[in-house]
């Protein structure tokens, strides 16, 4: 009936309107759980509209689904720590990209069927018979091509992602590389290519069809596993960009009006936040995707002189409890650690002393877009407290201490002073500029790049050695000693 098509399209406008609104929330810290809240009844209400189609075939099936994933969701979100929230990104994202790239499959296979029945070809289904049908209507030339990207892109991102993910979670070491990577990388691109413009120009059939999907997906693959742990940041929301992309070229071939929306949005965001991610990196795109940045430490011309000068958390505490700014730098080691409460406590009785505290955050600290934050916010951090780092940089000169808990590039002095360093050019936080910088790290290897930080090895840097929760809990407590 016309006024259920009337109340679905009113619907999936809502939806949009509330993804668009939802995100644009999340852009700030203050409205950000708001954000998520409106963008996730919007998506509510997509799906309830989509059920409402008239000729939606498998509903209880798609139900099923829905509340299989719903219970899944639920749970792992329940129980996933926030020092494993990046890898749950990854996986989230790389189970949209699959979706997408699984309604490119399905649509690609009925349109097969549908050409050999319109040509009086029968075709085997499930045991039964497909004969010729005058009322079928194959996909538009347009709706195919659409079809064909949004397959080829979601293939990459799904299986993409999901190495992503083993590499955050341990499974996967940090780096595969093999000689000649790059050329084999480009010919599987171009044979995946190859076979989408031949289905896109109607030369259809099963072979050419699964050839298509397994050299994407292969694709996805081989372009990450060379790409270091230090750029999963822009991995992560270079492969949500191919996500939303993906979901929106279906959504056309689907003539889903949300799909298309929130592909679209996604899509826009994602591709925004990579790029902003590979500028605070001072690099581009490709070279994030060939470059093996993070893949191993490199020969450094500059040698580093000095040696690591050790601290007692009673001397530290002494030192920050008497100073009149600190600056605290957190890092991903802070996350492993779980120490962000502690930190906070730490800066609370810092704050009763009458100390001006902040917060530094490096756009790329952390394995993910924003997860400092998140931490921070997990722990009850004031928003006007945590300050970004072109905001923090000039107060550098002027702060006493700069307490670096488990972060490491971010803070390197050699990505402004090594022309030969691999992260050189990189933006950092200046905390080596700091009249004093204190340390906060398990050992004295390297970080998660693998690069060797000279601050670490600076005139006033001084190292508090041990895990980062423990460490936090013995400043709050010499701190506390001194006001006993």
């Amino acid at each position: 009936m016309a006024w259920i098509q009337t109340l679905i399209d009113a619907s999936y406008f809502l939806a949009a309107l509330l993804f668009i609104l939802g995100l644009k929330r999340m852009s700030s810290p203050r409205t950000a759980r708001g954000g998520i809240v409106w963008a996730g009844f919007g998506m509510l209400l997509a799906v309830v509209a989509t059920l409402l189609l008239p000729d939606l075939a498998h509903r209880v099936l798609i139900i099923v689904a829905v509340l299989i994933g719903v219970a899944a969701a639920w749970w792992s979100g329940r129980r996933v720590a926030m020092t494993a929230m990046p890898q749950m990104v990854a996986l989230y994202n790389g189970m949209g990209g699959g979706a997408a790239a699984a309604i490119g499959a399905s649509e690609l296979v009925s349109h097969v069927q549908d050409l050999a029945a319109l040509n009086g070809v029968a075709v085997s289904d499930n045991g039964s018979l497909l004969h010729a049908a005058a009322a079928i209507a194959p996909l538009s030339p347009v709706a195919l091509v659409l079809g064909v990207l949004g397959a080829l892109i979601g293939s990459v991102s799904f299986s993409g992602s999901l190495i992503a993910f083993a590499k955050l979670q341990g499974w996967l070491d940090r780096r595969f590389v093999f000689p000649g990577q790059r050329v084999v990388n480009m010919l599987v691109l171009a044979a995946a290519v190859v076979i989408g413009v031949m289905l896109a120009t109607g030369h259809l059939t099963l072979a050419l069809i699964c050839a298509f999907f397994v050299l994407a997906l292969l694709f996805g693959l081989l372009m990450t596993l060379p790409i270091g742990g230090a750029d999963m940041p822009v991995v992560i929301s270079l492969y949500n960009a191919f996500t939303g992309l993906a979901v929106a070229f279906e959504g056309f071939v689907l003539h889903n009006e949300a799909m298309i929306i929130a592909g679209m949005v996604v899509g826009a965001a994602g591709t925004l936040l990579t790029q902003l991610m590979a500028k605070a990196m001072n690099r581009s795109l490709g070279n994030v995707l060939f470059g093996n940045f993070g893949a191993a430490a490199g020969a450094s011309a500059q040698a580093i002189g000095g040696s690591q000068k050790p601290i007692e958390a009673a001397d530290a505490a002494v030192m920050m409890a008497y100073a009149e700014r600190v600056v605290i730098v957190p890092g991903y080691g802070m996350a492993v650690a779980q120490a962000q409460h502690k930190v906070w406590e730490f800066a609370q009785l810092l704050i009763a002393r009458g100390v001006k505290v902040k917060f530094a955050i490096h756009p790329v600290a952390g394995r993910m877009p924003g997860h400092m934050n998140v931490l921070l916010a997990e722990a009850g951090v004031p928003y006007d407290l945590i300050a970004d780092m072109e905001d923090i940089n000039p107060e550098f000169p002027a702060t006493d201490v700069a307490l670096v808990i488990g972060a490491n590039d971010v803070v390197n002095p050699m990505a402004k002073t090594d022309p030969s360093s691999p992260i050189y050019g990189m933006p950092i936080l200046d905390v080596a500029e700091a009249k004093q910088a204190i340390v906060v790290k398990r050992g004295k290897g390297t970080g998660f790049a693998g690069i060797e930080n000279a601050l670490f090895y600076a005139d006033n840097a001084r190292m508090l050695y041990g895990d980062g929760q423990a460490a936090a809990g013995q400043l709050v407590s010499e701190l506390k000693s001194l006001d006993g």
